[in-house]
């Protein structure tokens, strides 16, 4: 087997993957316009002010869409086919790009999720469940 890729660690996104070993998904939130947003970055996307702050989210959303991979991106993930890739949208506002620990028969636009966290390659990743 391949070895899984891990992500970049950066200082800008330092408190996300810090917040995930922690037990929480924390997301990034403008002090000027109260826009909030994930991944990471210095400034905020709507007003471009770089006032943000990293708040932590209650872990709820729901699935705003999907797609079912049946070819892997990577030769370590060749062994999961067919997966999902969803974008999920937090209850909080940000969206974020995970997998739904579930059968994706069992997958609906709008269901509600919850956040599980799960350790792999020693990384901590924001996976959701059905609610």
């Amino acid at each position: 087997m391949t070895e899984i890729p891990t992500p970049a660690i950066t200082p800008i996104n330092q408190p996300y993957w810090s917040g995930l070993d922690e037990g929480e998904l924390r997301y990034q939130r403008c002090g000027a316009c109260g826009n909030a947003w994930l991944p990471a970055r210095e400034e905020c996307p709507r007003c471009l002010e770089d006032d943000v702050t990293w708040q932590a989210s209650a872990g709820r959303g729901r699935i705003i869409s999907w797609v079912v991979y049946h070819q892997a991106v990577h030769p370590s993930f060749a062994d999961r086919l067919p997966y999902n890739v969803a974008i999920v949208e937090l209850d909080e506002g940000p969206r974020l790009i995970t997998n739904i620990t579930a059968p994706v028969d069992e997958l609906a636009i709008e269901q509600p999720v919850v956040i599980r966290i799960e350790r792999e390659a020693d990384v901590s990743i924001a996976r959701f469940a059905p609610a």
